[in-house]
């Protein structure tokens, strides 16, 4: 999979196509009309404006069957000018990650949860229940308590602006989002809240392996100087199944809420558009997530924080119609948390590593990650392992691609025990390595 960065605003005068952001659609500067975008022919998922992360090299057909001809009534169908043609409406599926922000972002919407308005009854009246009034448990009474603390992010990148998501974390302003969201901003970011409220901030500092950044608001620009903070959640308590909301500002559209369940958990993500390699074990989700919300929370069923929504699937081989199709991914807020308070209290983020090189040619029908080299006096040689030892799994997670091992390795932090799983020649065995610190 590869990446690419923010949906980009370009400035005054400067065309969409050369934002210097790949084929992502830009907002009308005020006074500026702008075409809309046109769809690409037979393009039925061509209304998403665009998706910054492209893997072409996984293509899937999927094909829309013509539609039957209706059944004739008392009289036949007045005769057409040409011959009928179906519809046949031909998608190349790429599973990519998309860098969510952008003036595009995504939202998650689904299922109706209890304890939400009237209740529909026979012979169609509808229950005498206050529509402002709604259970504790419901997803509306979860949304009201949390929709303060969730901002829309947007800062100056060359000719352009940056779109995203976030949401505060501490008391004193402290906001976390995704790096590719500020990535070579100029100067401060402007922060609006869902009440509309505005105010700037400065950037604290960003890790781009990990793909968190940290900014700090200037508290003293706000009417009452005082910020809701999140609740974090445990994302290693979390269940595949587990209700989750996201909010954020997909597409712009700000404070855009969006239901959906976990799909899967660890599920390993690298991006590398850009120059810099990413790497994480993300929530999976059928949230419905677009541009824009990148940095932006995702929530359990409680209103606790468990991830940071950054990247989706999409069935698009062009930035220009991707879309959501019920695959997105969040990077683990116990991970994310860890980075970043990492930058804040050191200015950069400890990577965690078991020692080893993985051999990136190696392929085999049953996954894994042979290890070219083990570094002496490293955890992993400490475990027992050697070079040519094939990583099979960690800590039960399967190793399908050699930089698997990476993604899945980055979720622990330095100093957590893992048991690895491997081969060594046709004999499987187990080692116990403590991940350490990178020496970055």
């Amino acid at each position: 999979m590869t990446d690419g960065p923010a949906w980009r605003q370009p400035g005054p005068g400067v065309p969409a196509s050369n934002s210097g952001w790949g084929a992502r659609p830009a907002w009308a500067a005020p006074g500026s009309p702008q075409a809309a975008p046109q769809p690409a022919p037979n393009s039925w998922w061509s209304d998403a404006l665009a998706d910054p992360w492209r893997d072409p090299d996984a293509p899937v057909v999927v094909v829309k069957a013509p539609e039957e001809e209706p059944p004739e009534l008392e009289k036949p169908p007045p005769p057409s000018n040409g011959p009928r043609v179906g519809i046949g409406l031909v998608l190349v599926v790429s599973i990519v990650t998309a860098l969510l922000a952008g003036a595009l972002g995504g939202t998650l919407g689904f299922v109706f949860a209890g304890g939400g308005g009237g209740t529909i009854l026979g012979g169609g009246q509808v229950g005498n229940a206050p529509l402002n009034n709604r259970a504790p448990d419901s997803i509306a009474a979860l949304v009201k308590k949390v929709l303060p603390s969730v901002v829309t992010i947007s800062i100056r990148v060359g000719n352009g602006t940056s779109l995203g998501s976030g949401f505060v974390v501490s008391a004193d302003g402290h906001v976390i989002t995704n790096n590719h969201v500020v990535e070579n901003g100029a100067g401060t970011a402007t922060i609006r809240f869902s009440d509309a409220t505005v105010a700037t901030a400065t950037v604290v500092g960003t890790d781009e392996e990990s793909d968190i950044a940290v900014l700090k608001i200037d508290t003293n620009g706000l009417p009452d100087g005082e910020l809701a903070p999140v609740q974090f959640g445990n994302s290693d308590q979390v269940q595949v199944g587990d209700p989750v909301v996201a909010i954020g500002a997909p597409l712009g559209l700000t404070s855009t809420v969006t239901y959906g369940v976990v799909s899967y958990l660890d599920r390993p993500i690298r991006t590398s558009e850009g120059g810099t390699a990413r790497y994480y074990a993300a929530i999976q989700t059928d949230a419905a997530v677009n541009q824009g919300n990148s940095g932006g929370p995702l929530f359990d069923a409680a209103g606790r924080v468990i991830g940071i929504n950054s990247v989706i699937g999409t069935l698009s081989e062009d930035q220009a119609s991707a879309g959501n199709v019920g695959l997105a991914f969040a990077i683990p807020i116990n991970h994310a948390r860890r980075i970043a308070t990492d930058i804040i209290n050191t200015g950069k983020a400890r990577r965690t590593v078991m020692g080893v090189q993985v051999d990136t040619s190696y392929q085999n029908p049953l996954g894994g990650a042979r290890l070219s080299t083990v570094e002496p006096n490293g955890p992993a040689e400490a475990g027992g392992l050697k070079a040519g030892d094939v990583v099979m799994a960690v800590n039960g997670k399967p190793i399908e691609e050699s930089w698997d091992l990476t993604a899945l390795v980055r979720k622990y932090a330095p100093g957590d025990t893992v048991e690895i799983q491997y081969l060594r020649g046709t004999s499987r065995a187990k080692a116990s390595v403590t991940l350490v610190a990178d020496a970055k």
